[in-house]
């Protein structure tokens, strides 16, 4: 039975939500008649989207068609409802979120977050810009039927619907996820029930949705259907893997270059994958502060594996603003860059040791960068790589031999190799090998 829930103001946005769930091997039916949810497909589906041709239309016959809609697929099993929008934030936005919140019930909020990277859409200081310009200078503005006349997101909610609007900014998101879900829950208990989102990058998005899980507030993901494919990936299992076998896969990615930045921003998008960040610079400020680090990403990975094949480790050094200074550790500890490099290497090396040595079902290994590869192959004891195939170029398929883990499934490729898909390449072809 499906556990998402997309309700669009138009066929063509509909599907174009439908395809990023599909990327994520969710199972996926746009709905045009109703008769269509008698038919048994529907029930073996995880995903059912439903247009309304609702952009249009005067406000009130839009309410009630979000409305009616809201009410025949409301259902205990949904795990993720949306209300999927324009990425120009045409139409009647907020009677379409009044219409599926009052359906929901009382204890339902929205979550406004208008970002869509690869298409040019991020929200600054609460303005939507598309392709570095403001809403309302774009072609938006001209749109014949419902023109945008201004870039404040939280502001068009504010002005189409009856309920509170507060919004989280940039600077807040850069708190962590523990601290935006306490934001979120003060917000909802001062009667706001639509909550507007910076967001720039996929990792925002990700935090968000992360945030949003932490604060166990009910929702409806209101976006261009980024932010849904987001928070489903991270909810729900889709119905061929459930029968799969329980294989897993982790993925360390230490690689500092706007490469791979693209390549991991790709691969959370198109597939189900669970990823904690590792503080880089707690790694560098105290033995005590490493192991802690190394602990936790550790014990985090482990505590949740059950519900995801896909792990990733990712250094917050992938986004520019989570740099390391290694002048200044280099000149405090008397160490050479080399050798600051090498303490984070075998940090992410002794976090994979620890989970393969404490879950069996971890069964493949993705490593990005030469220096990481070796860190985990001298952690692990391994003697040698039996090389098995190519992945793409400068992407190899190999199995370890010897060491603690023989035999154990490795594909290794360098932090600048390929297209932006690469890595989802990669880990697919893993998937592929392990029968996931």
């Amino acid at each position: 039975m499906a556990e998402c829930i997309v309700i669009a103001d138009d066929l063509t946005g509909a599907n174009a939500t439908g395809v990023l769930l599909k990327k994520m091997n969710y199972c996926t039916i746009t709905i045009l008649d109703d008769d269509l949810l008698k038919n048994s497909n529907t029930n073996k589906c995880d995903c059912l989207i439903f247009p309304t041709d609702s952009r249009a239309i005067n406000k009130d016959l839009t309410y009630k068609k979000i409305n009616k809609i809201s009410n025949l697929l409301r259902n205990d099993n949904i795990k993720v409802y949306s209300k999927r929008i324009d990425s120009t934030l045409r139409g009647n936005l907020g009677s379409e979120a009044d219409g599926i919140l009052d359906a929901l019930g009382k204890d339902y909020i929205a979550i406004v977050a208008p970002c869509f990277p690869s298409s040019g859409r991020i929200v600054s200081g609460g303005y939507l810009l598309v392709n570095g310009l403001p809403l309302h200078k774009t072609e938006a503005a001209f749109d014949p039927i419902k023109p945008v006349h201004t870039s404040n997101v939280a502001d068009i909610f504010r002005q189409q619907s009856k309920y509170k609007v507060a919004s989280i900014g940039i600077n807040e998101l850069m708190e962590g996820k523990h601290k935006i879900a306490e934001r979120m829950v003060n917000l909802v208990k001062k009667g706001n029930r639509i909550l507007t989102f910076d967001c720039i990058t996929q990792e925002d998005l990700d935090l968000i949705a992360d945030a949003l899980i932490s604060s166990k507030l009910k929702f409806v993901a209101v976006d261009p259907g980024v932010f849904t494919s987001t928070i489903a990936r991270k909810l729900i299992t889709p119905i061929k893997e459930q029968k799969k076998n329980k294989n897993k896969i982790l993925a360390l990615v230490g690689s500092i270059n706007p490469v791979t930045k693209g390549q991991m921003e790709e691969l959370w998008l198109s597939q189900k994958t669970y990823n904690v960040f590792i503080n880089i610079k707690e790694l560098l400020e105290s033995e005590v502060s490493r192991k802690t680090e190394i602990n936790r990403v550790a014990d985090e990975i482990l505590s949740n594996c059950d519900k995801n094949n896909i792990t990733t480790v990712t250094g917050t050094s992938l986004f520019p603003e989570n740099r390391v200074n290694f002048d200044y550790y280099s000149k405090r500890d008397k160490l050479e860059i080399d050798e600051l490099s090498e303490k984070i290497n075998s940090s992410f090396a002794e976090i994979a040791f620890l989970i393969f040595s404490k879950n069996s079902t971890f069964k493949g290994l993705y490593t990005s960068g030469g220096d990481i590869t070796i860190s985990v192959c001298e952690r692990f004891g391994v003697l040698g790589l039996n090389l098995l195939d190519e992945v793409l170029p400068l992407a190899a398929y190999a199995e370890m031999l010897d060491g603690k883990f023989d035999k154990l499934k490795v594909i290794t490729k360098g932090g600048m190799v390929g297209e932006k898909d690469a890595i989802k390449r990669c880990i697919t072809y893993l998937k592929e090998q392990l029968f996931i």
